[in-house]
């Protein structure tokens, strides 16, 4: 996961990670990097559209943004 967060930072990639708040609820979030700190990172949240602060801790899961290619054939 660490890769992932730090190549999200680098190259302005967005990702999708799992996240449980405090509250314990769960969440599906689609974010960029922007800062990385030892227990937290900052990053631009689509679902707020704006900057928020993500625990380590609390995130579940990290991976790349999957995208569905339509194939012309297959209509």
């Amino acid at each position: 996961m660490k890769v992932l967060l730090l190549t999200s930072k680098e190259e302005q990639m967005p990702i999708e990670i799992m996240y449980m708040s405090d509250k314990k609820e769960i969440t599906h979030r689609r974010v960029i990097v922007r800062e990385i700190q030892e227990d937290f990172i900052r990053a631009f949240c689509f679902k707020r559209q704006q900057q928020r602060s993500f625990k380590k801790t609390n995130i579940l899961s990290a991976a790349k943004i999957r995208t569905r290619k339509i194939l012309k054939n297959a209509l």
